[in-house]
């Protein structure tokens, strides 16, 4: 695995144990389809939550939230429609979150952006 794969797993790890922290439920992780990937799907009460876990060492080039740009977010839209079709959960009130992460992973900053899109 490369070294930034591993960095992105540590990101995920600690991403999945920030929202436990605040009480959300796992419901999957590393979700693929056709359409894409979602990083963390969880339960928040009575919402679906999708949640798209970004890490950048450096902001040089914008940071963490600016990589979530209006293609990511087509992606995950559609990769959420299909989550919800397949699993039969096309009821389920839903939404986007976004935790980008930033700085060394032994110091990291979070930024949650609850219902970002």
């Amino acid at each position: 695995m490369s070294l930034t794969g591993i960095r992105g797993n540590r990101a995920e790890k600690m991403a999945l144990n920030f929202f436990k922290q605040r009480g959300f439920k796992l419901i999957e992780k590393n979700y693929h389809c056709r359409f894409g990937e979602i990083d963390i799907i969880m339960q928040d009460k009575d919402y679906l939550v999708f949640i798209e876990v970004r890490y950048r060492r450096s902001d040089k080039f914008g940071g963490a939230l600016a990589s979530v740009n209006q293609n990511k977010q087509s992606k995950l839209r559609r990769s959420a429609e299909y989550y919800l079709i397949q699993h039969k959960r096309s009821d389920a009130p839903c939404r986007f979150d976004i935790l980008a992460i930033n700085g060394e992973l032994d110091k990291p900053s979070f930024h949650w952006i609850d219902n970002a899109f």
